[in-house]
């Protein structure tokens, strides 16, 4: 890219940026926002509070580290079951969970996907 054209794109992309602080600023819902920031600080500072110590008053669970994560019943899946591939041309034996072995990508690649899926013992 040449230097004007960079130059150009930089001047057109500071004019959107500029357009869309302007309609930010008159946004409502963001003078809203930065009022309840402004007073909110000014009240931690006022109760000498840390944004810590706030989370910790409205959600106590947040904070711990040992809260176990909520999941869906019946959700949890099988373990993967351990496949042996034995090599017909050379021996080989690999035994793997899932397609992310290093000689079994190499196998695949030479004779094909199909062909070492067959091999599967």
């Amino acid at each position: 890219m040449s230097l004007i054209n960079e130059y150009r794109a930089t001047e057109e992309a500071i004019k959107e940026l500029q357009s869309r602080l302007e309609s930010l600023k008159t946004n409502d819902g963001l003078q809203k926002e930065i009022e309840f920031e402004t007073k909110l600080k000014s009240l931690m500072g006022e109760y000498s509070k840390s944004l810590r110590d706030v989370i910790a008053i409205l959600d106590p669970k947040a904070g711990t580290k040992n809260a176990a994560p909520t999941t869906k019943a019946g959700s949890t899946r099988q373990p993967r079951k351990v496949k042996q591939y034995k090599n017909p041309h050379n021996g080989e034996v690999i035994e793997t969970k899932g397609g992310n072995h290093k000689t079994l990508k190499e196998w695949k690649a030479k004779w094909g996907a199909d062909v070492v899926e067959g091999w599967v013992n």
